[in-house]
């Protein structure tokens, strides 16, 4: 695959689950007992198929691919609460923190995207409370009524570049992810994409990134006109 051009950017929006926070296998865990709990299956190909999405879609996903006897609301209902008992003390992503300090301190804007509704966005970040106070604002897209379509619709990182004080146009947002339904999200956005993908994901998921890492720590902000690390 030929090697795509960087283009220089001025501000940055990330994704949470499975970027940020290792939730994403907490969220696995939770669906595959669901769906056991009658009797079906829960595959990894659903899995991808859902990632990044918001809590009602997933939820819509799930109940047909999975062929669950449950109505959306059920399914929530049941999701949520196995979710809420597991998610007050996850840990952060490798590179996570580094990076969202580093930004900070060198005063480059960063806002956050996520599917998740506003409540578990408290929740899951609760233990990193001091972290994510460093973000400019969140757009979170279960329960932000200007988000009308999740990933892999533009719509939650339109919103997050607009709500920016100088209102950045999309090609001067740089975009973290780590599902292939939030990339085609920022792509078609009009954004750069950095993708830390799952590793069961095939290399074919993941080439509409503009660059794809193995974790946060590998990325090079003056690669994208970016201050540097300095260690």
């Amino acid at each position: 695959m030929a090697q795509k051009v960087l283009r220089n950017v001025t501000h940055c929006i990330f994704d949470m689950d499975g970027l940020l926070l290792d939730t994403e296998r907490i969220y696995e865990e939770v669906t595959r007992q669901i769906a056991g709990s009658y009797g079906r299956q829960y595959t990894v190909a659903t899995r991808f198929h859902l990632m990044g999405t918001t809590d009602q879609r997933s939820a819509e996903i799930a109940i047909d691919e999975c062929q669950l006897p449950l109505t959306v609301p059920e399914y929530l209902k049941r999701y949520h609460k196995m979710c809420s008992e597991r998610m007050s003390n996850v840990p952060l992503l490798k590179g996570a923190e580094r990076l969202l300090r580093h930004l900070h301190a060198n005063k480059v804007p960063f806002a956050l995207a996520t599917s998740s509704g506003a409540e578990m966005v408290e929740l899951k970040t609760r233990k990193h409370r001091e972290l994510f106070d460093l973000f400019n604002h969140r757009v979170c897209g279960s329960s932000d009524k200007e988000v009308k379509n999740g990933k892999p619709a533009p719509d939650i990182f339109l919103i997050a570049a607009d709500r920016f004080a100088d209102k950045p146009e999309p090609a001067n947002c740089l975009v973290f992810e780590d599902s292939p339904n939030g990339v085609t999200a920022g792509e078609s956005a009009g954004m750069q994409v950095i993708m830390v993908p799952d590793s069961r994901l095939s290399p074919d998921r993941c080439s509409h990134a503009t660059q794809v890492l193995s974790s946060l720590e590998d990325f090079q902000p003056e690669l994208f006109g970016l201050p540097p690390f300095k260690n």
